[in-house]
């Protein structure tokens, strides 16, 4: 279940639906909440993502084991992204972490908290290590990219190109937003988020989704660390082959009415919406500057150049993964 967000009781907030269900779509004007992301101002509520912690003096070394991340030596303030990922290399967990020194936080997305959990408890052994679901106590808030939003006093920040991501007590929340707004909505977080070809767990991924396949490898897969789950699987394909997809980027045709769902499967135009599947429609948006825009997954011999239709929607494609 979502938890709902007392900053839906602001004026204009309507609240998003499906995955991020719990917090604002939109605040009234979409483009504007963009512009003002753009600009390194406001603040976006993601209250509904999970907040889960680890302690303990063997809480690095022993992630370490189990992330795809080289965390064993990871710095104080220093964010990094890790997978956690099936026995066949398939993407399971996204975490969004850092270490203030003494605990491991991370920020993971809306209703994957339980399992990972429950995941990392069956791992801990004899470690000395402590996990807590610390979602009823602790709310995310995202601020971008050149803002100079004071943060409070004390709490944990996870610091990124992307923007700063504070670890605020839930109770707080109103009042962050009372004395840092505007707020602005998900989907403007998720315009930007689609421009500058940032994968999400759950949107760009599916039950077969390999780092690969989304341009992860470096950014949240290292290539030179122990063993983890699903190692081989990412070695094998490095080293010796191609992932069967890679993530593209679509600037859409701009007078159709409707975005294309996520799942609309992606066809080359010179084959017609009757044409054979080859890929589909991850995460697409309005963009207060490029107009519809969205991220797909096609198979890797889709050639780069090709004119696309995604649903029924025209599309011209930009590389991210190269095939």
């Amino acid at each position: 279940m979502s938890t709902k967000s007392p900053l839906l009781s602001l004026p204009g907030a309507v609240p998003a639906e499906g995955r991020d269900e719990g917090v604002a779509a939109h605040y009234g004007d979409l483009f504007r909440e963009q512009r003002t992301l753009a600009d390194g101002a406001g603040f976006v509520d993601l209250s509904h993502h999970g907040v889960v912690t680890v302690t303990g003096d063997d809480r690095l070394s022993w992630l370490h084991l189990l992330l795809t991340q080289h965390v064993s030596g990871l710095p104080a303030g220093q964010a990094t992204d890790a997978l956690i990922l099936s026995a066949n290399g398939h993407i399971e967990h996204a975490l969004y972490l850092v270490d203030d020194g003494e605990t491991v936080w991370a920020h993971v997305e809306p209703g994957t908290r339980e399992a990972l959990v429950a995941y990392l408890e069956s791992m801990k052994f004899f470690y000395r290590v402590e996990v807590a679901d610390r979602t009823d106590d602790f709310a995310v808030v995202h601020l971008p990219a050149g803002s100079i939003t004071a943060v409070p006093e004390g709490v944990v920040v996870r610091e990124t190109a992307h923007g700063r991501d504070l670890f605020l007590p839930r109770a707080d929340l109103t009042d962050f937003a009372a004395a840092h707004g505007p707020a602005a909505g998900i989907l403007a977080y998720e315009a930007l988020r689609v421009e500058g070809h940032r994968p999400r767990l759950g949107f760009e991924t599916d039950h077969r989704t390999i780092p690969h396949e989304l341009g992860l490898i470096g950014s949240a897969v290292h290539l030179q660390k122990g063993c983890y789950r699903g190692q081989e699987t990412v070695a094998r394909v490095h080293n010796l082959g191609k992932p069967p997809r890679r993530l593209v980027f679509l600037h859409l045709d701009g007078s159709e009415v409707h975005l294309p769902a996520h799942g609309d499967p992606i066809r080359l135009a010179a084959d017609g919406p009757e044409g054979r599947q080859l890929g589909f429609v991850t995460t697409s948006a309005r963009h207060h500057e490029l107009g519809p825009i969205a991220l797909a997954l096609v198979k890797r011999n889709v050639p780069v150049d090709a004119e696309l239709i995604a649903g029924t929607t025209a599309a011209a494609q930009e590389t991210i993964v190269e095939p």
